[in-house]
Order: C-alpha cells, then sequence, then structure tokens
C-alpha cells in the first residue's frame, strides 16, 4: 500500500467503507435479506422462510437459469473468438487502420444495448438470415454486445507482450501459425480467461436486448427477474437473483482459477 502512515491508512480505510457499503453492498444485501423473507414493512425483514428458494430452484427458475448459463457460455466463446482473431488483426496493421477497427468493436458499447437489440431484430427477421423467434438470435445479439470486452482486453494483452518469444521462435524457423499457437496464444492466456470471464458475467445479467428478441422456449434469468418483480412478486424475484448471482460467481471462480494457473505456466 503506498499509504504508510498508520492515520492516514485508517482515514482511507474509512473512506472506503463510506463508499463500499452504501454503494455496492448495501444494495445486495438487501436483495439477500428480502429473498428470506416473506414481509418487509420495517427497518428488517421478517417472517423467514425458504419457500422462494424452493421456486428458484426448481421448474421455470431452473430452465431459465440453464438458458442464461448456456446463452452466456456460448456467447462468451464466440465474443473470445471474434475479439481475440480482430486484435491478433489489428495489431499488425497501421495506426489509423487500428483505430477504426477498435471504434467498430467498441460501437456496441457506446449505444444503449436496446438499441443493440432492436438491429439485432431488424437484421435476422428475414430472409436469406431468418433468426427472429429462435434462441440462435439471443445468442447473437449478447455476442454483439460483449465481444467489445473481450476485443479491447485482448488488445490490451497484445501490446504488453515482449515481441522477444515470437523474434526467437521466428529465428529458430517457426512457421507463424507454429508462433501463434505455441508462444503468442499461451502467454495470452491469462487475458483470455479474464476476457471470457469478463464476457460471461454481463451476459448473465443482460437484460434490456434480450427482453426484445426471446423467445418463449429460451427465458433467460434476467427475463424471469423482471416478470416477477413486474407483478409484484419481490421476495420471489430476489431469491431468483442471488441464485443469478451465485451461479455467476462460481463460473467466475472457475475461470479465475484457470487464469491463476495459466499466469504462473
Amino acid at each position: 500500500m503506498l499509504v504508510h502512515s498508520r492515520r492516514t491508512k485508517w482515514a482511507v480505510w474509512a473512506l472506503f467503507l463510506l463508499l463500499f457499503v452504501p454503494l455496492f453492498a448495501l444494495p445486495l444485501l438487501v436483495v439477500l435479506g428480502a429473498s428470506f423473507a416473506t414481509h418487509w414493512s420495517g427497518v428488517l425483514p421478517s417472517g423467514p422462510t425458504m419457500a422462494d428458494y424452493r421456486a428458484a430452484t426448481r421448474g421455470e427458475a431452473l430452465r431459465a437459469l440453464t438458458t442464461s448459463l448456456l446463452t452466456a457460455t456460448a456467447a462468451s466463446l464466440l465474443a473470445l473468438a471474434v475479439g481475440t482473431w480482430a486484435a491478433l488483426a489489428g495489431a499488425a496493421l497501421k495506426k489509423r487502420y487500428r483505430r477504426v477497427m477498435d471504434a467498430l468493436f467498441v460501437l456496441p458499447v457506446a449505444v444503449p444495448s436496446v438499441v443493440v437489440g432492436l438491429s439485432v431484430l431488424v437484421a435476422f427477421s428475414k430472409p436469406p438470415m431468418l433468426l427472429n423467434g429462435t434462441r440462435w438470435i439471443v445468442i447473437l445479439a449478447h455476442t454483439v454486445l460483449v465481444t467489445a470486452f473481450a476485443h479491447q482486453s485482448v488488445s490490451a494483452a497484445i501490446t504488453r507482450l515482449d515481441p522477444a518469444y515470437e523474434q526467437a521462435a521466428a529465428s529458430l524457423g517457426a512457421r507463424p501459425s507454429h508462433v501463434l499457437w505455441r508462444v503468442r496464444l499461451p502467454l495470452l492466456l491469462p487475458s483470455l480467461t479474464a476476457a471470457a470471464g469478463l464476457c460471461f458475467a454481463l451476459s448473465m445479467g443482460e437484460l434490456s436486448a434480450t427482453m426484445m428478441l426471446y423467445p418463449p422456449d429460451w427465458t433467460p434469468l434476467p427475463v424471469l427477474i423482471y416478470a416477477a418483480t413486474d407483478r409484484g412478486a419481490l421476495f420471489t424475484g430476489s431469491a431468483v437473483a442471488v441464485v443469478l448471482m451465485a451461479a455467476t460467481l462460481l463460473v467466475l471462480f472457475a475461470v479465475s482459477r484457470v487464469r491463476t494457473r495459466a499466469s504462473y505456466r
């Protein structure tokens, strides 16, 4: 820590808690408390129950959780493949062309996600690419929304790579494809796993574009949470939200373990 004075350290920690608790921890604690309650008419929730969790881990909620996990996994893998390819290709371009490519990939993040959902809906509602009403249009929209983060993460990692490793492999006669698979991509693996985790987390919580596109047989969990709160079932919606957070954190923890191992290779 850069702060050496004990008094200053306490001041920094106090400022951190003053900002962290109200802005980040308190909303999550409210959702967690509501997920175990049947009433909340006072300061604290009352009527502790597990009934909402039983409903949140079976039937429609379980199918929605499976849908969210499959959608986020597919979108993350596609975004990672496209973003990595674009970052590697962009690194070989001149600076002005690289800026144009970066701008194109960042564009879906610069506009509201509902606009991205509408554009995907309009673009893929007519032949020859008729995807409207299928699960693929949801996966495609999520991929478009998260690819920018994969591209930016990998692009930043490429700029930090030491070119000496690639030059040494090339000087020993390795072909460009061999250098890519055996030298460049392994060095980028920590950044690739970090980008995959970020894409997965963003896809798991995506709602705006999904609301415009999802078919009845492919309902992700955020849509179910919105529907529950919209009809006044706040406690059930809170339990489903906790399940969504827990599933996301478990996957991110697994990805973090992979990234840690890749960093020490």
